[in-house]
């Protein structure tokens, strides 16, 4: 991950990550997802394939729940990855 340099007024010098950063786009992928694959409706408005009797309607929208979760954690593990890099290129500071 490059860092850049800016000058700030005086000689003090300090480095920052770019505001968009490759964890945060994934993050942001992570978490839209699951909201796009239920929201489209047309993709899972059918009655077959059944399972357990369960039309196909509603057993993928309950298996979304399981899946959204994981998708969800990898969103927050991500942003945690990106914070710890920008806690460490700021020095540690808070």
């Amino acid at each position: 991950m490059s860092t850049e340099v800016r000058r700030t007024s005086g000689e003090e010098v300090s480095r920052s990550l770019p505001p968009v950063t490759p964890e945060r786009v994934l993050a942001g992928l992570a978490l839209a997802v699951p909201v796009v694959t239920v929201l489209w409706v047309s993709s899972y408005a059918k009655l077959t394939p059944a399972f357990g009797g369960m039309p196909f309607f509603y057993w993928y929208q309950i298996l979304w729940i399981p899946v959204s979760a994981v998708f969800t954690g990898a969103a927050y593990l991500l942003l945690g990855r990106d914070e710890k890099q920008r806690k460490a290129v700021r020095g540690g500071d808070v």
